[in-house]
């Protein structure tokens, strides 16, 4: 794979684009990896900072870590940050699914507003990275019912991806704060989300890394896992 530079966060992990059999996408609303294992999916929401979002890309490229971002294209960052994530993009070891354009909440809009929110947003995604987000979308707050995930299907999104666990740092929390939530909700077959909102996250890489070594889990894409 060549010689690698040095980085703070250390040895290279999972840099190799897993080798399996996907799944069907399930019906309803997905939470969770499907079966036994030691996967995880650890999804990345918003991109309110671009110093965060260029922290993310620049970890994604150096320890081969498999994220997600479920990205909102109001926020600059994901315009100024393209040059860097693009080739991880196209490599797919980064994946980018729909967070709505402004993230808000898609059951106080009509139909054609969810469409109109997660429409924009995915032309968005296509003109700056040349990638498809559909079927995988995030609805803003976790909040959804049958009248949005109808009106996000009716443009492709079936796929709405909630998830097990959390980082809990939309808001600003502090890194111990950080570490205790990776440490009780990195598990196997676990969606995790975390935000590129606030800067604790990108000083506690290294921990990160070396808890998902310790407990011996593979990072995955939800397109590593679902046959889409």
């Amino acid at each position: 794979a060549g010689q690698l530079r040095d980085d703070p966060v250390g040895q290279r992990y999972a840099a190799a684009a897993p080798v399996r059999a996907r799944v069907p996408l399930p019906d309803g609303i997905i939470t969770e990896l499907p079966g036994d294992g030691s996967l995880m999916a650890w999804t990345v929401d918003d991109g309110a900072d671009t110093e965060v979002v260029a922290a993310y890309a620049q970890f994604a490229e150096d320890t081969g870590t498999r994220l997600t971002f479920f990205l909102n294209g109001q926020y600059d960052s994901w315009t100024v940050c393209a040059p860097a994530l693009t080739p991880l993009v196209a490599s797919g070891q980064v994946q980018l699914a729909n967070h709505t354009w402004s993230h808000v909440d898609l059951t106080g809009l009509s139909a054609d507003g969810v469409q109109e929110e997660l429409g924009r947003n995915g032309e968005f995604i296509r003109s700056t990275y040349g990638v498809e987000a559909a079927p995988f979308y995030r609805p803003p707050f976790g909040y959804t019912d049958s009248a949005s995930r109808a009106a996000a299907a009716g443009i492709g999104y079936t796929a709405t991806t909630l998830w097990y666990g959390s980082l809990s740092d939309s808001g600003l929390i502090t890194t111990d704060q950080l570490l205790g939530f990776a440490d009780e909700w990195f598990r196997p077959q676990r969606i995790v989300i975390g935000h590129a909102n606030f800067d604790p996250v990108t000083r506690v890489y290294a921990q990160l890394v070396d808890l998902l070594r310790e407990r011996s889990l593979e990072t995955v894409t939800l397109r590593d896992v679902f046959a889409v």
